[in-house]
C-alpha cells in the first residue's frame, strides 16, 4: 500500500464522483424512452432532430458507464492496497497524475506506449 499519496483524498474525490455519475444515470434512464411524434411540430425534421439527441444521449451514457467502471475498479484496488500502482508495469503511478483522474490505472509511460 502507499504511504506517499493521501487515500483519504481520491477516495473522497472518486466517491464524490461515483454519486453524481449513478444520479445522471437514473435521469438519464427516465428520458431514454422511445422517440415520438410531437404533432405540434413540423413532422420528419423535428422526429429526426430527436432521435439525434438520443443517440447523442445513448453516446453520453455509454461514456459515463465506462468512467463509472473505472470509478469502482479504483475503488476497489483501494481496499485491496492496490490503488496507485500501474496495472500494466506495477511502478507507482505519479500523484499528478492521480490528481487529474483519480480513475487512472496506468502509469504514464505504460499510458503513452499503449497509445503508441
Amino acid at each position: 500500500m502507499r504511504r506517499d499519496i493521501e487515500l483519504a483524498y481520491f477516495q473522497k474525490h472518486l466517491n464524490e464522483r461515483l454519486t453524481a455519475i449513478k444520479a445522471d444515470q437514473e435521469a438519464r434512464q427516465r428520458e431514454s424512452g422511445p422517440v415520438e411524434l410531437d404533432r405540434a411540430r413540423v413532422g420528419r425534421l423535428s422526429r429526426m432532430d430527436a432521435m439525434q439527441q438520443q443517440a447523442m444521449s445513448q453516446a453520453t451514457s455509454r461514456l459515463t458507464d465506462l468512467e463509472r467502471q473505472r470509478i469502482e475498479a479504483a475503488l476497489a484496488r483501494m481496499k485491496e492496497g492496490e490503488y496507485g500502482y500501474c496495472l500494466a508495469c506495477g511502478d507507482e503511478i505519479a500523484e499528478g497524475r492521480l490528481r487529474f483522474d483519480p480513475s487512472v490505472a496506468t502509469c504514464i509511460d505504460c499510458a503513452q506506449a499503449a497509445e503508441g
